[in-house]
């Protein structure tokens, strides 16, 4: 059995911090860095990309809505012409900070907002895959499974790749629940561990996420990889 482990980082903007990047590269494979959007200043980032290629872990572009007093997660309905161009314009500038320190964007994953927009909406998803063929067709898109944009990515030619949250509580439906509801956030790092084996053991996704802004983002990430290992999956990249 192998997994890989993702977080989302990038996220300070200047003098206001979120998270631990620092340490959570040291535990996780693949990194969602902000891309300055939702979050995530340039130097932020730059700081954020040269720890990944120094730990060898994956660069991913975490695309987002402008919209940084909303963290990303209020949906713009934005006309598909202008996302592609957003989502173009984030990955030239996270591509560009990753090459300077000797990386690469290797995939995408959208966050907040548009990642559940791309999950049932067919037109914003288009415009996503479109930027993504148009910037570079070898780069993997991250997503929810089953959703139009990994349907519509993988009729493109892209590689996709399945995602389950660790940290996040689904509805019975199988979708996540909305953070502003209860059960929304599994903050016990020994449940999410446990769920984290669980769904390894019946290979549900490709790539498991666990966030780094959460509570104790850092014990929960290490809990998770502690368990895995000690349940024989093998914690590899995906990209």
């Amino acid at each position: 059995m192998q997994v890989d482990l993702n977080s989302d980082l990038g996220e300070s903007f200047g003098r206001w911090q979120l998270g631990d990047d620092e340490a959570m590269l040291s535990i996780i494979t693949s990194a969602n860095l902000a891309c300055g959007f939702h979050a995530g200043d340039p130097t932020t980032l730059h700081r954020s990309c040269r720890a990944a290629v120094r730990r060898d872990v994956r660069i991913g572009a975490q695309v987002g809505y402008r919209d940084l007093a909303g963290f990303g997660r209020r949906f713009i309905d934005v006309a598909p012409e202008d996302l592609t161009a957003d989502v173009l314009y984030q990955l030239g500038a996270l591509d560009g900070l990753a090459r300077s320190v000797g990386g690469r964007v290797t995939y995408l994953k959208p966050h907040g907002a548009l990642y559940h927009a791309v999950t049932d909406g067919p037109e914003q998803a288009t415009a996503v895959v479109d930027a993504i063929v148009a910037f570079d067709d070898s780069l993997a898109v991250l997503g929810f499974p089953g959703s139009a944009l990994l349907e519509i990515a993988a009729a493109r030619g892209l590689r996709t790749v399945t995602e389950y949250f660790i940290d996040r509580g689904y509805t019975e439906a199988g979708r996540l629940i909305d953070r502003r509801s209860p059960g929304a956030l599994i903050t016990d790092p020994a449940l999410a561990a446990e769920r984290a084996v669980d769904a390894a053991r019946r290979s549900i996704a490709d790539s498991f996420c666990t966030h780094g802004d959460s509570p104790d983002a850092v014990g929960m990430a290490t809990a998770v990889r502690a368990a895995l290992t000690a349940a024989g999956v093998r914690l590899v990249p995906f990209s």
